[in-house]
């Protein structure tokens, strides 16, 4: 990703002018004290994260009736933000109280590669949800019931093989390079794509980036939505108040999943522009550090933003997803024994009411199968 960059050189050079300066003005200080806070927040993102998205990988791996096509583009938005997490937070929080890059030349490929990929995955497979989305209320003739699932599995390996050969040349490119600091008269080893004196080169990486992996993107997604919205305003006149109610069920099941990924794409946007925005004004200025401290909080909070993105869609979805929460209930053990004490209170603990309780619960299910049928493969449902 282009904002990569920006703390692997930008933010040893920044941080080395900011705690440089402080220590001149007192020999005893360590710089910016709260910088070492930076790295607790990036802690409690990736168990945030971490928590989220492997309940709802598990979720649409072991629960049959979860398997269907957007759930299979949503677990591979899980995947991205969990490499994410588990890579590059860490990395990036390291630079908040590290002096110089700690993970060596192979880190220094590796890590660009590794977010850029993940960036990529996760705007390609948001633009490809809205594809689907647009698909099923604007065009549902055109879904394909042959094969469906194996045909979405097969995209979604592709955005991730296009996400990967977008990142090789980062991964090629990255390198140690040595940078000397005038406001603290030192020479020190950050890892960038390109030498310091390099003006171009950084313009044309931030602006292609920005291009490539959020103003395109979300502007197809805009064109997307604009015709689903037009297309559920029609239909919502168009339809009957005594209408068939399958069909109502089944406009209402269209609405509420195109409003979970609309959602998933705003919570994208809103992350990742700061972090964009930051990178271009760095390019764009890049023999100028600007050592303000306005400058260092809002390149904080635009870093923290952009990671919590890899945070949120899972919660998003048990806010939005009543099949999803009650899932997503079971599989937390806190859940499970919170269920159980309150079953406990109840008193529901004999041998019949258990029985009934599964046979309750086997009628539910039959019911749901029966109305929903074959549709549930073709277009499904979170």
């Amino acid at each position: 990703m282009t904002e990569d960059n920006f703390p692997q050189l930008d933010w040893e050079l920044l941080t080395q002018s900011l705690n440089g300066s402080s220590q001149e003005a007192e020999p005893d200080s360590s710089g910016l004290p709260f910088l070492y806070a930076v790295p607790a927040v990036y802690g409690l993102l990736i168990v945030i994260g971490l928590v989220g998205n492997v309940t709802l990988i598990k979720i649409f791996c072991t629960v049959k009736s979860m398997r269907n096509v957007p759930n299979i583009f949503i677990t591979s938005l899980a995947l991205g933000d969990l490499l994410l997490l588990l890579t590059c937070a860490p990395v990036d929080a390291s630079k908040y109280v590290a002096t110089e890059w700690l993970f060596g030349r192979v880190g220094c490929k590796l890590i660009p590669f590794i977010q850029l990929t993940s960036v990529g995955v996760s705007v390609f497979t948001l633009t490809a949800l809205s594809a689907d989305r647009y698909k099923a209320i604007v065009r549902p003739m055109d879904i394909q019931t042959t094969n469906a699932l194996m045909k979405i599995c097969v995209k979604a390996a592709l955005i991730w093989v296009f996400s990967m050969l977008l990142a090789i040349p980062d991964a090629v490119f990255s390198d140690l390079h040595s940078f000397y600091d005038p406001h603290i008269n030192k020479t020190f080893k950050a890892c960038a794509p390109y030498p310091h004196g390099d003006e171009l080169h950084p313009k044309i990486h931030s602006t292609a980036s920005f291009l490539i992996l959020y103003v395109i993107p979300l502007f197809i997604i805009s064109v997307y939505y604009f015709h689903i919205a037009k297309n559920l305003i029609r239909s919502a006149y168009n339809i009957p108040a005594e209408g068939n109610q399958h069909i109502l069920r089944q406009m209402e099941s269209r609405k509420r999943l195109a409003k979970t990924v609309l959602v998933f794409v705003g919570f994208f946007a809103v992350s990742w522009l700061p972090s964009h925005i930051i990178y271009l004004y760095r390019s764009y200025h890049y023999r100028q550090v600007d050592t303000s401290l306005a400058h260092l909080i809002g390149s904080i909070c635009a870093r923290i933003l952009a990671f919590s993105n890899s945070c949120v869609n899972p919660f998003a979805l048990y806010l939005l997803s009543k099949t999803f929460r009650k899932q997503f209930n079971n599989n937390l053990f806190c859940c499970r024994s919170h269920l159980l004490i309150r079953s406990t209170s109840m008193g529901r603990s004999t041998t019949a009411s258990r029985m009934t309780s599964l046979k309750s619960t086997n009628h539910s299910v039959a019911s749901f199968s029966l109305i929903n049928g074959k549709y549930v493969q073709q277009e499904g449902y979170v």
